[in-house]
C-alpha cells in the first residue's frame, strides 16, 4: 500500500511540476526526443553486428554469423593503429585540455577588471562555435605547401618549404593545438563558474594567516576544483574510444599519407562502410567502441573512489 501511495505521490509530484514550470519542459524535450531516439530506440540495431545483414529480410530475418564481424576488424592490419591513434589523441586532448583549461579560468578568477575580463571570457569561447568545416580552411590557409602562410614566411627567410600534408608526425601535434584552441573557452567557463562558488571566507582566512596569492591558489583553488575536474575527467574518458569525426574528416580527410597517426576508429568506420557498403561491420566496430568506453569509466571511477571517494561520479 505504501509504495502504491509513493508511486502516485512521485507522479503527483512529476505533473504539478510540469504545469509549474511548462517552458523549462518544453525546452528540454527537444534533448529529451533525440536521446529517446537515437540513444534508446536504436538500440535494438545493435544486433546487426552479429548477423551478415540483409536490408530486404531485416534485423530479426539476417543470417546469424557470430563474431566474424569483429573478426573482420581485428584481424585487419589497421585494427591496433587506429586504436593507439584514438587512445593518444584523446589522451592528449584530455591531458593538455585540462591544464589550458585550469591555468585559464585561475587567470581570469584573478583579473579585476570586468570590461577585460568579459572580453577575454568571450575571446576564449568564440572557437567553440566555430565549424570545423570553417576551422579547415584556415588550417589549409596556413599549412598549404604552395600559398600557405607558414610555408611563405619559411621562404622568406631562406628556408625551404615544408609539405606538411605529406608528412605525418606533425599532425598529432598540430590536431591537439587545435583543440584545445577550441574547446579550452568552455571548460574554462565551467571551471570558472566552479571557483566562483568557492567559499570567500577560505580566502580571508588564507590572507589573515600572511598566504599571498600563489598559496591561496595552491592551497584553496586547485584542491576545491579538484571534484569538478575529476567529473569532467571521468566524462572524457568515457568518450576517450570517440574521436571528433568532424574535426579529422574536415581537417584531415582521404589523405593516406597521413593515416599513420591520424586514422582513427571513426574515420576507419565511415571509410569501412562507404568501401564495403556493409553496416554489420560498422556496427561490430562501434559495439567495440562502446564496451571499451563503458569499461574504462568504470575502471577510472573505480580508481578515484579509491584514492578520494567525494571526486568519484558514482
Amino acid at each position: 500500500m505504501s509504495q502504491t501511495k509513493a508511486k502516485s505521490n512521485r507522479r503527483y509530484t512529476l505533473i504539478t511540476d510540469i504545469r509549474k514550470n511548462p517552458i523549462s519542459y518544453l525546452l528540454v524535450l527537444p534533448a529529451a526526443l533525440y536521446t529517446l531516439i537515437y540513444g534508446y530506440l536504436t538500440l535494438p540495431y545493435m544486433i546487426i553486428a552479429f548477423q551478415k545483414f540483409n536490408y530486404t529480410k531485416g534485423i530479426f530475418h539476417s543470417e546469424w554469423v557470430g563474431w566474424k564481424n569483429f573478426e573482420f576488424f581485428f584481424h585487419s592490419t589497421a585494427a591496433i593503429m587506429v586504436t593507439w591513434n584514438t587512445i593518444k589523441l584523446n589522451f592528449l586532448y584530455i591531458l593538455f585540455g585540462t591544464i589550458v583549461a585550469l591555468m585559464f579560468s585561475i587567470l581570469l578568477n584573478e583579473i579585476r577588471s570586468r570590461w577585460f575580463k568579459r572580453v577575454s571570457q568571450s575571446t576564449l569561447l568564440f572557437p567553440h562555435f566555430l565549424s570545423w568545416i570553417i576551422i579547415s580552411y584556415v588550417v589549409y590557409s596556413l599549412f598549404a605547401t604552395e600559398h600557405g602562410l607558414i610555408n611563405n614566411t619559411l621562404e622568406s627567410l631562406g628556408m625551404e618549404r615544408f609539405n606538411w600534408y605529406a608528412h605525418p608526425k606533425p599532425w598529432t601535434w598540430i590536431l591537439v593545438g587545435l583543440n584545445v584552441w577550441k574547446e579550452t573557452g568552455m571548460s574554462a567557463v565551467i571551471y570558472l563558474a566552479a571557483i566562483s562558488a568557492i567559499d570567500d571566507s577560505l580566502y580571508e582566512a588564507a590572507k589573515m594567516d600572511g598566504a599571498n596569492r600563489w598559496q591561496q591558489i595552491k592551497s584553496i583553488t586547485l584542491p576545491m576544483l579538484m571534484p569538478t575536474v575529476s567529473i569532467l575527467t571521468l566524462l572524457a574518458i568515457g568518450r576517450i574510444f570517440y574521436s571528433d569525426f568532424g574535426m579529422i574528416y574536415s581537417i584531415i580527410g582521404d589523405n593516406g599519407m597521413l593515416y599513420s597517426t591520424t586514422d582513427v576508429i571513426d574515420t576507419y568506420t565511415f571509410r569501412t562502410l562507404r568501401i564495403s557498403g556493409n553496416p554489420a561491420i560498422a556496427m561490430a566496430i562501434g559495439f567495440y567502441q562502446s564496451v571499451v568506453g563503458f569499461v574504462l569509466v568504470l575502471s577510472v571511477n573505480w580508481i578515484v573512489k579509491r584514492f578520494n571517494k567525494d571526486n568519484a561520479m558514482f
